[in-house]
């Protein structure tokens, strides 16, 4: 049976230390960092990400401020709140809660983020410092996905990952951050042929696709290390990509879907968030 990669327990330990470093930046500087969040329209699924993010701060010691827009709003009126948000300096870190309404450009919106508040790491600047292994923003749910593998122990180098799905939010920059970190990596995605031939090879295998049980048993190499990104709602029951039961048998480790990989990128929006707060102060993590 698997080792169940528990992203409960691990971004819980991550926002305890959160806390203490909060705390500390408090006492010792009197800084309070700063999360703001933008939501457009009255998306179910956004409502409650959001009020999970909203607590999630709280819990930590950093303050956040979410701005609510209608639905009908306009571009230039999104962008302008964006950039009302990033000239305000009491603001650390400034995301975008996505999906946006359909009339709305998501990119034009995201890219009026500037680079160094950008803690959902969603702009072509922090995509192009991910991809050249500089300094920026990881996206939350890839450097989420890094931070529960290492507290488990994984060694990356010389392990082969296969990637399945090729998004700007997951599929690429994980496949940049395993790269990284000496794996041999290998992309597949909607047009792939044949893709069992690829997951059976994979010692680390990340599936982010939103398709319910996209993986199954025998598509998995045994003692493989599988990481479930996915979230597919089905009769009011939370799915992941993976056939978590039967894939459990044989993997090594195994991210639960709900549970694994959600919470951890709640946990990296606070950590982002905090080193922005730090970089901006010109302050090192000294609270380690």
């Amino acid at each position: 049976m698997s080792t169940i990669l528990d992203g409960k327990l691990i971004s819980s330990q991550i926002k305890n230390e959160l806390k203490n470093k909060c705390e500390l930046l408090g006492q010792k500087y009197g800084i309070t960092a700063k999360l703001a969040i933008i939501l457009v329209g009255n998306d179910p699924a956004s409502q409650i990400y959001v009020a999970s993010k909203q607590k999630a701060c709280e819990y930590v010691g950093i303050q956040s401020v979410t701005v609510k827009m209608d639905e009908c709003s306009t571009q230039e009126q999104v962008i302008n709140q964006v950039k009302l948000l990033a000239a305000d300096k009491s603001v650390n870190g400034l995301m975008v809660q996505l999906p946006l309404p359909k009339t709305i450009n998501e990119s034009e919106v995201l890219n009026a983020i500037p680079p160094e508040k950008d803690v959902d790491g969603l702009t072509v600047n922090s995509g192009g410092l991910c991809f050249f292994g500089l300094k920026g923003f990881t996206p939350c749910t890839p450097k989420g996905i890094i931070e529960i593998l290492t507290r488990y122990n994984v060694d990356f180098c010389k392990k082969h990952a296969v990637v399945i799905g090729r998004s700007n939010m997951v599929g690429k920059p994980i496949a940049q951050k395993l790269l990284q970190l000496n794996c041999t990596v290998t992309i597949c995605h909607s047009k792939t042929q044949n893709l069992a031939d690829f997951t059976k090879t994979a010692d680390i295998l990340v599936v982010a696709v939103g398709k319910k049980h996209l993986v199954t048993a025998d598509m998995v190499k045994p003692g493989a290390i599988v990481v479930d990104v996915g979230i597919n709602r089905e009769n009011g029951v939370i799915y992941g990509d993976v056939d978590f039961n039967n894939v459990s048998k044989i993997a090594s480790m195994i991210t639960p879907v709900p549970g694994g990989i959600g919470p951890m990128t709640v946990a990296m929006l606070l950590s982002n968030t905090y080193e922005g707060c730090l970089n901006q102060n010109n302050l090192k993590d000294e609270f380690l």
